[in-house]
C-alpha cells in the first residue's frame, strides 16, 4: 500500500531509566557561511549583517516559510520571553548546566569563542575551561572522549561544529556510544547528548549540506530528536541531558535565527512525542525541522482550495511517535511524509515502512513521500532549490492524493 516518489516538478536498545549578537560569525576551522537574517515566527525578518555575498531577501524566501494559521501568526501577546532558536538551545544548556555539575560540553570552538553558531557563547566564562572543553580537529578523538566520560557519569554534551563533520566519529558513535549499555551487560549507561548544525544551508556545499538522520537511524540503542522552534530546541535539549540513554539532536543551520517566545517557567519535552501543529481532516503530512515551515506555507494554500491538511511534526525521529501518527492516519486516511533527508534509506523510508506495517487497513491511498533528490547538494542556488523540497511540491501532492 506504500509507494515512495522522488519528489514532482516545482511546478505543479533503550536503557529504562530515562544575547551576542547575532549573526554567528562562520570563520572557525572549516565553517564557510551562515545565515544572515533574523526570522520572526510571524514570518517578519530583519537582515543583521551586511555582505556582498549574501542576499537576504533570497535567503528567507526558503529558509523558512511563512505559518500559515492565524493561530501561529503572533507571538507578540504571549507571556514569557523572545528567543532566537540558537538562544533557546543556550538557555537550556545553561539551566542543566547549573543544576547539575555532571553536565559538560566538549566540540571545536565551544569554548571562549562560543561555537560557530553562537550556541555556547558565554558558558565557558561562567562554568570554567574544564566544563566548556575546547578540543583539537578530531571529531573521532573527542567523541570517543565524551562517550569515555559518561561511562563515568559525567554527562557531556559533545558539539560538532558541522554535522557532516561527525562521520569522522561514526565508529564510536555506532560501536561505542549506542552499544556499550548492551553490550556491558547493563553496566555502563552512556547519557550523552551529540548535537549540531546540519541540513541544507544557502550555497553550503555538499559536504556542509548534510542530512545524517539517516546515517544514524540504524544504530541500536540510540535515540534521535530534531528541533524545529525556540519552543521545543529548549525542551529537547534539556530532555536529552536528562535521558540516560545517548541521544543525537538535530539542529537545522537555517532555522538558527528563528524568534519566538517561550516560557520564562522551567519546562522539559519528551523525546518520544510528535507536535500536532496543525488539525485537519483530509490529509496526514508528516515532516520535521525545516520542512515544517515548508509544509506550513504549502498549507495555506491548499486551504484556500479547500482542503483541511493535518500538519505533525514528528521531532522523534527515532522512535516514532507511532500512537500520535496512528490517531491521525486512522482520522484522514491519508499520508503525505515531507523531509529534507535524501530518498533512499531516509527517515520518509522507515516512516512509510512503520505506517504500512501498522495502519495499512486505515490507508485509503498510497502513501506518498517527498523527499530531497539522491544527488550531493549542488554549490548553485538554483540547482540546490531544485535537489530540496518545495511548497509548489507539497500542494501538488495533496491535490493528486485527495482525489
Amino acid at each position: 500500500m506504500a509507494t515512495l516518489f522522488q519528489g514532482l516538478p516545482s511546478s505543479t536498545a533503550f536503557s529504562s531509566s530515562n544575547k551576542f549578537n547575532h549573526a554567528p560569525a562562520p570563520t572557525s576551522f572549516s565553517e564557510r557561511k551562515s545565515s544572515i537574517v533574523t526570522v520572526r515566527s510571524d514570518a517578519r525578518w530583519s537582515p543583521v549583517l551586511n555582505s556582498a555575498t549574501h542576499k537576504p531577501q533570497r535567503l528567507i524566501t526558503n529558509a523558512v516559510a511563512t505559518k500559515a494559521d492565524s493561530s501561529l501568526a503572533s507571538t507578540s501577546s504571549k507571556p514569557g520571553h523572545e528567543l532566537l532558536l540558537f538562544e533557546a538551545l543556550r538557555e537550556g544548556l545553561e539551566e542543566e548546566m547549573e543544576r547539575d555539575p555532571c553536565v559538560c560540553v566538549m566540540g571545536e570552538d565551544v569554548g571562549h569563542y562560543g561555537g560557530s553558531y553562537k550556541v555556547t557563547k558565554g558558558l565557558a566564562t561562567k562554568f570554567g575551561d574544564l566544563r566548556v572543553l575546547d578540543t583539537p580537529i578530531a571529531e573521532n578523538s573527542f567523541t570517543g572522549m565524551g562517550i569515555g566520560a559518561a561511562m563515568t557519569g559525567l554527562r557531556p554534551i559533545i558539539e560538532g561544529m558541522n554535522m557532516g563533520f561527525l562521520l569522522l566519529a561514526f565508529n564510536q558513535i555506532s560501536n561505542n556510544c549506542g552499544m556499550l549499555h548492551y553490550t556491558s551487560g547493563g553496566q555502563f549507561k552512556i547519557p550523552v547528548v551529540i548535537r549540531g548544525p546540519g541540513g541544507v544551508g544557502r550555497q553550503l556545499g555538499a559536504e556542509h549540506s548534510q542530512r545524517l538522520e539517516s546515517y544514524f537511524q540504524s544504530i541500536p540503542g540510540i535515540q534521535m530528536v530534531a528541533c524545529s522552534t525556540p519552543y521545543n530546541a529548549k525542551g529537547l535539549m534539556k530532555a536529552a541531558i536528562r535521558s540516560e540513554n545517548p541521544v543525537i539532536l538535530f539542529e537545522h543551520v537555517l532555522l538558527y535565527n528563528l524568534k519566538d517566545r517561550i516560557p520564562d517557567e522551567e519546562y522539559v519535552l519528551s523525546l518520544e512525542e510528535a507536535e500536532m501543529v496543525r488539525p485537519g481532516e483530509h490529509v496526514t503530512i508528516l515532516t520535521y525541522s525545516r520542512m515544517r515551515y515548508h509544509v506550513m506555507q504549502a498549507a495555506k494554500t491548499l486551504v484556500n482550495k479547500g482542503y483541511d491538511p493535518e500538519v505533525i511534526d514528528i521531532r522523534s525521529l527515532k522512535p516514532f511517535d507511532l500512537h500520535t501518527i496512528g490517531k491521525s492516519v486512522k482520522k484522514t486516511h491519508r499520508v503525505l511524509i515531507v523531509e529534507e533527508c535524501m530518498r533512499t534509506g531516509g527517515i520518509g523510508a522507515s516512516l512509510t515502512a512503520a505506517i504500512t506495517e501498522n495502519f495499512n487497513d486505515d490507508l485509503d491511498a498510497p502513501i506518498v513521500c517527498l523527499s530531497s533528490q539522491d544527488v550531493p547538494t549542488p554549490y548553485a542556488g538554483t540547482l540546490e532549490e531544485w535537489t530540496v523540497v518545495q511548497p509548489a511540491q507539497i500542494v501538488t501532492a495533496v491535490e493528486q492524493l485527495c482525489q
